[in-house]
């Protein structure tokens, strides 16, 4: 472990009877770094926070936090949750209800046996941080869901733990609120230089929040990198797949030429792409290309395909085209609305994955 880094998880497992969640997992987060676990339900990712918090019983691997070993099942460490002094925000909130905000927040403090005084003046300084000082004798009923969420970030924060842990941290907000607390929370989280380990299913969520982001698939990490990365360069279909809008074709290669294979999708259909496994010419693989990347052109040409425009939608900062080719429902993205017929629509080859 580095001097930068905060967390270290090695090689953790953990099963539920026969049936195996995490499938010894690595990982790593840096101080004052963000990083998000992402992936579809059933993947690991909330257990393996859970397992970090002591929440959930691994049975392989070790967790160290600030050169502290908190669990090691080969030397029989295990640290009991409440004393593994890290930040926690549930999914629920998990306030409680006959506490006012001021004594949910100061509830870890409390625990602690920190003096009367200084609660109160770290609870302040907690609220105030928030936006929340205005509303210190309230109950959690007489609050919004984006104050309550507040709240629950700031009894996390009181103690100064050198990890926060967050799981699911938007997701009981409604879509328009969640843009906004999502920006809110990365402003809190860049201001306060916070280590923090965020769970979400939201891929844009997780793009938006994130220095690095885990896709976990199965127990294991599929890729993990910076948004960018993962989004622009997937190393498997799993990723492509997850991490975008995609229109996706199965076919057949034709033909294979620097790094490149020709994919035919079907009758007098084929697409170029990026080679990204090792298949070779007539076996049957997935082209995938981002719906942004999927162009309307002005006429025929170079990776270029005639097919039906069946409708135009008009999504507020832009419009996209529903298009028929052959069995295949394809998407694409412009600029003004186009009747229904015929179009030209262009595949850029350096923008098409071939896996």
């Amino acid at each position: 472990m580095t001097d930068k880094t905060i967390l270290t998880v090695d090689n953790l497992a953990l099963s539920y009877g026969s049936n195996p969640i995490l499938k010894g997992v690595s990982m790593q987060l840096r101080r004052g770094e963000v990083v998000s676990l992402l992936g579809p339900s059933g993947s690991g990712k909330t257990t393996l926070l859970r397992a970090v918090a002591g929440l959930e019983q691994a049975h392989q691997g070790s967790v160290v936090i600030a050169g502290r070993t908190i669990y090691d099942a080969a030397a029989g460490i295990d640290i009991p949750a409440e004393k593994r002094e890290l930040g926690l925000v549930f999914q629920s909130y998990a306030l409680w209800p006959h506490k006012t905000v001021f004594d949910n927040v100061a509830y870890p403090l409390v625990l602690r046996k920190v003096a009367k005084a200084e609660i109160a003046q770290r609870v302040d300084a907690a609220l105030k941080n928030l936006g929340l000082g205005h509303l210190a004798e309230r109950y959690p009923h007489q609050l919004s869901g984006g104050q309550q969420q507040r709240v629950s970030i700031a009894r996390a924060l009181v103690y100064n733990p050198p990890v926060i842990l967050l799981d699911e941290p938007l997701s009981n907000l409604d879509a328009k609120m969640r843009e906004e607390a999502r920006a809110w929370l990365r402003n809190l989280i860049v201001e306060m230089q916070l280590s923090a380990l965020v769970v979400t299913h939201d891929q844009s969520e997780a793009m938006a929040m994130s220095d690095r982001i885990l896709l976990l698939n199965g127990g294991v990490i599929e890729q993990q990198g910076t948004p960018q990365d993962m989004y622009s360069h997937p190393k498997t279909h799993f990723v492509a797949d997850f991490m975008g809008s995609n229109n996706t074709f199965k076919g057949r290669i034709s033909d294979v030429r620097n790094g490149e294979a020709c994919v035919v999708i079907g009758e007098g259909l084929s697409i170029w792409g990026q080679r990204r496994s090792d298949a070779s010419v007539g076996q049957e693989v997935t082209a995938v290309v981002r719906v942004e990347q999927t162009r309307l052109a002005d006429g025929p040409g170079e990776h270029r395909a005639e097919i039906d425009l069946v409708t135009s939608m008009f999504l507020g900062d832009r419009f996209e085209y529903v298009l028929h080719a052959g069995d295949h429902l394809l998407r694409a993205w412009g600029n003004r609305q186009e009747a229904a017929g015929k179009r030209w629509l262009e595949f850029p080859p350096e923008a098409v994955w071939v896996f």
